[in-house]
């Protein structure tokens, strides 16, 4: 199995949360890896709480949290924001976007921005969450997941594959910056990608390109690689700074140069 990439893409002040908190992936094996993009494990152990904040993926998230339950964790349109006290560990399960949609047939639309029970969706989800709290290792886990998985997936589906296809254009082209550059590039009217998105995703695809091109400015920021705001701007399809900025803060809480600012700062800290 190839190891997932070390990005810190949607971690809000990525730095700064290190040092809080461990985060570490494994990749699925070849039958999962059509529907699960990477696990993900965060551990802490802290004298003192801390909020860290996510820029979510247009991605359904299954989670194991000790303390707290197994759940399925629906597209978050908002910056994500979770405390974390004392110790702790979460053993998550990042969909592709689409890929819980089409091994479950539910529109992911239906639960954007809900936390829903595992049992909720899987009536047999108490016992792999007594499986996955069982298990000695996270490689464990992955093997239970993913056994637990081929009950239940999907033969292939040319929509979803189409619907993938499509968002890992715009997460990796950032020249992609309007919905009709994809209708054109293609050949998918309007109202079939927003019904797809809908459908398998949960949000819009005018939506799942602003996220991208956000992640792509908070990420570039955090590491002190822009030089001009306005540049950044342009560069990411926005009309201007200001629209950039605004929308920003929306999102993130904090304007691009604040942003930019706090990461300078904790790049200074000298770590022991």
């Amino acid at each position: 199995m190839t190891q997932p990439a070390d990005s810190e893409k949607g971690i809000l002040h990525p730095r700064e949360q290190a040092r809080h908190r461990s985060l570490n992936r494994l990749a699925p094996g070849p039958e999962a890896g059509r529907f699960v993009e990477w696990y993900w494990i965060v551990e802490w152990d802290l004298d003192e709480p801390y909020t860290a904040e996510v820029l979510p993926f247009p991605a359904v998230n299954v989670t194991f949290e000790q303390p707290g339950g197994a759940f399925v964790n629906g597209v978050c349109t908002r910056k994500f924001e979770r405390e974390l006290r004392g110790r702790g560990r979460a053993f998550g399960v990042k969909f592709w976007a689409g890929g819980f949609g089409a091994i479950t047939g539910l529109d992911v639309g239906s639960f954007r921005d809900e936390v829903l029970p595992l049992t909720a969706v899987f009536p047999d989800g108490d016992r792999l969450a007594d499986l996955m709290f069982e298990a000695e290792s996270d490689v464990r886990r992955r093997a239970v997941f993913e056994a637990f998985l081929r009950d239940h997936l999907a033969p292939p589906d040319p929509s979803y594959e189409l619907v993938r296809e499509i968002v890992s254009t715009m997460a990796a082209d950032r020249s992609v910056a309007r919905v009709d550059e994809i209708t054109e590039r293609f050949g998918v009217p309007i109202r079939t990608l927003q019904r797809l998105f809908r459908r398998y995703v949960g949000v819009g695809p005018k939506w799942v390109l602003r996220r991208f091109r956000l992640h792509d400015g908070a990420e570039l920021l955090a590491q002190g690689e822009v030089a001009e705001l306005a540049e950044l701007s342009a560069s990411l399809g926005y009309f201007d700074q200001a629209h950039f900025s605004k929308e920003f803060k929306q999102q993130i809480g904090l304007t691009p140069a604040e942003y930019a600012a706090r990461a300078a700062a904790e790049r200074q800290i000298t770590y022991r």
